[in-house]
Formats: C-alpha cells, structure tokens, sequence
C-alpha cells in the first residue's frame, strides 16, 4: 500500500469513527474517543484535521446538505400548511437521526465554513415558509422567523433525553403545531429575538 493509499484509508476512518460518535451523541465527543473509535493515533487525526471544527464540518457535509434539502423541498409543496408542518417533522427526523447536526447548527461554537453557510442557505427559505403558511391563514401571524430554530432546538432537547421512548418528541411536535395554529392564538406577552439575536444566542 502506497503512503497516499494509506493516508486516504486513516481519514476515512476518522470520519467514519468520528460520525458514528456524532450521530448517536453528538459532537461533543472527545478527540481522544474518535482516534479510539478509528484506530489510529492523535497526530495522524491532526494530520488531517488540524482543529476539531475542521472534523465537524467534514464528518457532517451529508447531513448539512439533507437539511438543507429538506428546507428546499418544502418550499415547492403547493400546500403552504403542509409544507411548514412537514418541514419541521422531517427536520426533527433528521436530528433523531444525527443529533450531531442539530447541535451545529443551533450553534456556532463547532464547525465553521460547512456549517455557516448551511444556515444562510436555510434561513431565507425558512422565512419563506412562515410567511406563505401566514398567508394561507394556516399559521398564527405573529409567529416570526427567528422563532423557528429556537422552536426547533427546544423540541430537540426531548430528542436528546434519555428517558421515555425515541419518538416522544412526535407528541410535543403536535402540541406545537396546534398551538400555531391562528385559532388557538392569543397574544404572545414577548417579542420574537431578533436575527442578530438569534445569532448571538450560537
């Protein structure tokens, strides 16, 4: 085996280490667990991956493009309702899945390049969704944009609980929906964050 045979087969084991220990316990997983979990040492990992956010955002490029995707495809359901309802069950799908990648994205402090423009891709068509569904009459009006990842990471945490059984967050999804519905509101007592706060609470 040539030396670029054996580099190439070292990363493939760090990302294949490293994305087992993301998806079923997020990124907060030690360096020292993903060269264990890949069978090599320390210095091959920084070899190829100088920082750990480098990693992340290699390990969750898949991930990060399948969220991303779910945000496009919801913008061309017809039925604007479905698409904001559908939108939200398919993204909470995906974290149950990969609890890594929610992490990242409700967060700042881990992966860089890959991950920032995952969240500029989606975030326009996020606003897109809300707005149609407002339009549609099916959702509340004053529910904003910015509203919608903090939604998404509180619904998250059930994901994230040990406790109960693995679709539970499937019953508060329900609640929320219900509660957006523009008759079941009354008027919200606090202001929606802003876009830069949001960005600041990463």
């Amino acid at each position: 085996m040539t030396l670029r045979q054996d580099a190439r087969r070292n990363r493939e084991r760090i990302l294949a280490g490293a994305r087992e220990l993301f998806a079923s316990g997020g990124v907060d997983a030690s360096v020292e667990e993903i060269t264990r979990a890949a069978g090599v040492g320390m210095g091959t990992l920084y070899r190829h991956f100088p920082t750990k956010d480098d990693l992340v955002d290699a390990v969750l490029e898949e991930a990060f493009d399948a969220y991303a995707a779910l945000a496009e495809q919801a913008v061309e359901e017809p039925d604007a309702g479905t698409a904001f309802a559908t939108f939200l069950e398919r993204v909470l799908e995906l974290h149950a899945g990969n609890r890594g990648l929610m992490q990242v994205i409700a967060s700042s402090e881990r992966g860089r390049e890959r991950a920032q423009a995952t969240r500029e891709r989606v975030q326009p068509l996020v606003r897109q969704l809300v707005e149609r569904a407002q339009g549609a009459g099916t959702l509340r009006p004053d529910l904003a944009a910015e509203d919608v990842p903090v939604l998404l990471r509180s619904l998250g945490r059930v994901i994230e609980m040990t406790e109960g059984p693995p679709d539970l967050w499937r019953r508060y999804l329900g609640l929320l929906l219900d509660g957006l519905r523009p008759q079941a509101a009354s008027p919200l007592p606090v202001a929606p964050l802003t876009a830069a706060q949001v960005a600041a609470l990463r």
